[in-house]
């Protein structure tokens, strides 16, 4: 360890830890190193206005982590946090300060209980030393059951936006009048700005189900991150006033219902989507020269693929025309993402939330850092391109994309959220099975209902629905026919 004094103020400076792995671009080699362990769900991260890394932690806490001295610091701890399966303290972002004053903000969302509801309320603090003080309610949504979203951002020009989810709510994101699946714009004072598409309203864009990643590029364009259903997770580029369909519409309009809808409201395609789903989470613009391979490029994590896909942006930035995906199954979920102004990337894990692939690591959650470094010290790894939809003869395969984020990778679910499949009831009540896979269902109490995989042909499900009731010591003998699935559709369709 050693010291290093900068205007007389003296830090420790801890050596930064070996890479564990290195990736190997076409002319740079960088290093992963896990800087930070032993967190609990670090939901956001972003560069502070002291230039160190903070963070919030799902259970309503705020820290501040030094990258010279590696010691991390509480800033603030939220008590009033309602934080169950998908909520709590979610986004943050901060001003930079004020010439005039030195006053810097931090902007932070998190969801609280209403009787028997949940809201979701976006809060301001000021910046003082090493707590944040003064809070006050920029603005507060209730009526949710899931869906929050939630991230911040600010522009380049000084304005807060604010990506609400639907809340679970069947046409929220289409009422405009509902604060829920938009993105909402204000003056950083809280007020709302003369130029928003309708006078004293802070909806900048609507028609969004669940956005978890929010970043502006260098040249202002605000881009997206979304949860789709059972398909069609997407990357949007957003326009002021702007329709993104949902819930009318998942991913490309290409069902006759979806075109009508898209033409009468001029709604907006994604710029990607992703079936089968890969639950993307948060998103940063990466153009810093440190490395020239990534440049203008979103850099994407993911939940239930669990990688970091770096999404190359055309010149100018309104199509994506390379994805490359990196540390894939590496490190499990994976949560946020931000570069620091150094040009380093920062990723962080989320293998303690509410729905875990596996048992966490003893260390989890972990914050980990993407630097450039002179040579290759570790193990060796290199990109890869997105994969093809898998194949319907390969009935596991379609299992793992579509069920196991849910029910896992054994059948064995979450308790008290997804139920296990080596147990329940329907698998001795076949056309009661395929109705639920095929048109989804609802449960009183949960927001996490099960999704219509009716997308899927008669093959494909009919594969699925005996993967399941033929696995894990299920020992049903008769098989689901692909005529008895159509024969379910057609009868729903008939009513």
């Amino acid at each position: 360890m050693i010291t290093s004094c900068v205007l007389f103020q003296c830090r420790q400076v801890q050596p930064d830890p070996l890479p564990l792995f290195n990736i190997v671009l076409d002319s740079s080699v960088l290093g992963v190193q896990e800087v930070s362990t032993n967190n609990k769900v670090p939901w956001e991260l972003m560069w502070g206005p002291d230039n160190t890394l903070w963070y919030t932690e799902q259970e309503g806490r705020i820290y501040r982590w030094d990258p010279v001295s590696g010691k991390r610091k509480l800033l603030l701890h939220i008590t009033d946090v309602a934080g169950k399966t998908t909520a709590g303290l979610l986004g943050m972002a901060a001003s930079a300060p004020d010439p005039a004053t030195g006053r810097s903000y931090l902007f932070a969302a998190y969801t609280f209980a209403i009787k028997d509801s949940i809201g979701l309320k976006l809060v301001r603090y000021l910046v003082q030393k090493d707590t944040l003080v003064d809070p006050k309610i920029i603005a507060a949504v209730s009526g949710f059951r899931g869906h929050y979203g939630s991230r911040v951002a600010i522009s380049p020009d000084h304005k807060l936006y604010w990506a609400t989810g639907d809340g679970a709510q069947q046409g929220s994101a289409q009422n405009t009048a509902d604060l829920k699946g938009k993105i909402l714009r204000f003056n950083l004072d809280g007020s709302i700005p003369a130029d928003n598409p309708v006078p004293g309203s802070p909806v900048w864009a609507k028609g969004f189900r669940n956005i978890q990643g929010l970043t502006f590029s260098d040249s202002a364009r605000l881009y997206t991150s979304e949860h789709g259903d059972a398909i069609d997770d997407e990357v949007n580029l957003i326009r002021k006033d702007g329709n993104f369909g949902w819930s009318v519409i998942e991913g490309n309009a290409d069902l006759t219902d979806e075109k009508a809808f898209a033409d009468s409201t001029d709604a907006i395609a994604p710029l990607l989507a992703w079936t089968p789903t890969i639950a993307p989470s948060g998103m940063a613009f990466y153009n810093d020269p440190k490395i020239p391979e990534w440049r203008n490029s979103l850099l994407l994590v993911s939940l239930k693929d669990r990688n970091l896909r770096v999404l190359r942006l055309s010149k100018d930035g309104h199509s994506i025309v390379k994805e490359k995906i990196y540390l894939d199954k590496m490190y499990g979920r994976l949560r946020a993402v931000c570069v620091s102004p150094e040009g380093d990337i920062y990723l962080s894990t989320s293998n303690h939330d509410w729905n875990p692939y596996s048992k966490p690591a003893a260390d989890d959650d972990k914050i980990i850092r993407i630097t450039k470094v002179d040579r290759i010290t570790a193990k060796v790894l290199r990109g890869k391109a997105p994969e093809t939809k898998v194949s319907r003869e390969n009935a596991m395969g379609l299992y793992r994309v579509y069920c196991a984020s849910c029910h896992k990778e054994d059948g064995s679910g979450s308790p008290g959220t997804f139920p296990s499949l080596r147990t329940t009831p329907l698998l001795d009540q076949p056309q009661q099975l395929i109705d639920v896979f095929l048109f989804g269902k609802n449960t009183k109490n949960n927001p996490n209902r099960m999704p219509s995989f009716k997308f899927l042909n008669n093959e494909e499900a009919a594969a699925v629905l005996n993967f399941i009731r033929k696995g894990w010591g299920n020992n049903n003998s008769d098989s689901i026919t692909e005529a008895a699935v159509q024969e379910r559709r057609i009868m729903k369709k008939s009513g």
